[in-house]
């Protein structure tokens, strides 16, 4: 296929979204490059372009246009098809995207968490045989429906990007995307996603194993994120205390056992992984980011797969079972506020 007749659809113009679309824009490859977005954010790129700060010093910006809409219907089947919202989000927008997908479309998710095509080729007779749906993150099987897991390849993203206004992304630190098919069936077209995000300026890893690869990223913030938000604590006062730590570490060796049952192994010890956590020093995770925002929270990616899986390997996980319910409890009271129109009263 010539670039000239390639089109891209970015869903989910918002941090990640938002770069990824200005890079393609930017390269001029020739490509038809689309973003799905709303609210105010979609005005702004409408208006005036979808506009990027990045550099050491944030001191280059540029600028793309792309066609922004809030309406996937308008824009028809496409070649390839970048998910970059998250788990919560896509699964009340799945339906609605069903018109963006072909039968030669390719799926590339680019979320946190695990994604909704996780088992579709991948963990074998532990993962729950023939079922191979995961209903934390695909509940009744609305997603798979609008994105077939068989067109699906992953990115796992380690950089850091936030929306500055709308309209507005503010890239910071790292640039790398690791990118692998979920099954046979898309490592060709998983390639073609490789070569295209490095030809957009992003340091590309392609891998076989990106299930393997979505664990080991789920490893750090399964725990990080979730008790971040419970507590309104930065990472580095979470492993400062020893009790706190100590739910890390015991959450962190059950995630390590629920791998090892996929066929996942993880090369670093948890207190390796943690190291890296606190070199990072008092940041917000972006969890706790969603709760001062008043968004809604990652529970069922970050948690609620994780504790789908251990169900159905048969790995005892209590502690992730009692920050899961806390998660999706303290989720659930922040969106019944919401919807009253109150102010956070945890705050």
């Amino acid at each position: 296929m010539n670039s000239s007749q390639r089109s891209i659809t970015v869903v989910g113009a918002g941090a990640i979204g938002g770069l990824i679309a200005a890079r393609f824009a930017r390269a001029d490859n020739g490509a038809s490059v689309n973003v799905l977005a709303r609210g105010a954010h979609l005005e702004a790129i409408r208006r005036d372009g979808l506009t990027i700060v990045e550099g050491p010093e944030h001191d280059m910006r540029y600028t793309t246009r792309v066609n922004a809409t809030d309406n996937a219907a308008a824009l028809g089947a496409q070649d390839i098809v970048f998910v970059c919202l998250k788990g919560q989000a896509l699964v009340q927008a799945a339906a609605s995207l069903a018109p963006l997908v072909g039968p030669h479309t390719h799926i590339v998710s680019a979320m946190n968490g695990v994604p909704w095509w996780f088992l579709a080729d991948f963990g074998g007779a532990q993962a729950g045989g023939d079922d191979r749906r995961l209903e934390s993150v695909d509940p009744g099987g609305a997603v798979s429906a609008a994105l077939p897991p068989a067109q699906a390849s992953g990115c796992v993203v380690h950089l850091s990007s936030s929306i500055a206004a709308p309209g507005v992304i503010r890239k910071g630190k790292g640039n790398l995307l690791i990118v692998g098919a979920a099954s046979q069936r898309t490592a060709a077209r998983a390639k073609e996603a490789c070569a295209l995000l490095a030809q957009a300026g992003f340091e590309v890893q392609a891998t076989g194993q990106i299930q393997h690869e979505i664990w080991a990223k789920l490893w750090g913030n399964m725990t990080m994120n979730p008790i971040s938000a419970l507590t309104r604590s930065t990472a580095d006062v979470i492993l400062d205390d020893p009790l706190t730590a100590g739910l890390v570490k015991a959450i962190m060796a059950e995630a390590r056992t629920i791998g090892e049952a996929l066929g996942i192994g993880l090369a670093m010890t948890i207190e390796e992984r943690n190291a890296i956590t606190r070199k990072l020093g008092a940041f917000k995770t972006s969890m706790l980011q969603d709760v001062e925002a008043g968004r809604t929270l990652e529970v069922e990616a970050l948690l609620g797969a994780p504790y789908e899986l251990a169900q159905r390997t048969g790995v005892a996980a209590p502690s992730l079972g009692m920050l899961y319910g806390l998660a999706r409890q303290l989720d659930a009271n922040l969106e019944a506020a919401r919807r009253a129109g109150a102010p956070d009263p945890a705050r």
